[in-house]
């Protein structure tokens, strides 16, 4: 009984260890990420529609008034998110229709990608 327990604790071991375990719990719930700090993969977040409100290049942040983002659960409002490239956001001028992609990590809200709308 005691070799069964053992054996048990290190296998749930090497799941969590591998990550294994939450993916699982996240599938079960019908989570997309694991956790907060683990992005999803860029390309299959879904996109969400802003106007570009204030650009800081130098900061690497981006101020959009915007929609609801589902994968956040965020709905309408305007907030400032950081960038990883000042390049993704060079381009843009205040009152720029967009759409965006954008994650939660780092306890911060980041924008994955962004481009303008064409008139």
């Amino acid at each position: 009984m005691k070799s069964l327990v053992t054996g048990l604790a290190l296998s749930a071991l090497m799941l969590a260890s591998t990550g294994a375990l939450a993916q699982a719990h996240a599938q079960h719930h019908g989570t997309t990420s694991v956790s907060a700090d683990t992005p999803a993969p860029t390309d299959s977040l879904p996109w969400a529609e802003a106007e570009v409100r204030r650009v800081d290049p130098a900061a690497r942040k981006v101020t959009l008034r915007h929609g609801p983002i589902a994968n956040l659960d965020m709905p309408p409002m305007s907030m400032a998110f950081q960038v990883e490239d000042a390049a993704l956001i060079g381009p843009l001028q205040p009152g720029d229709q967009v759409r965006f992609t954008a994650e939660q990590r780092q306890g911060a809200y980041w924008v994955t990608r962004i481009e303008k709308k064409t008139p």
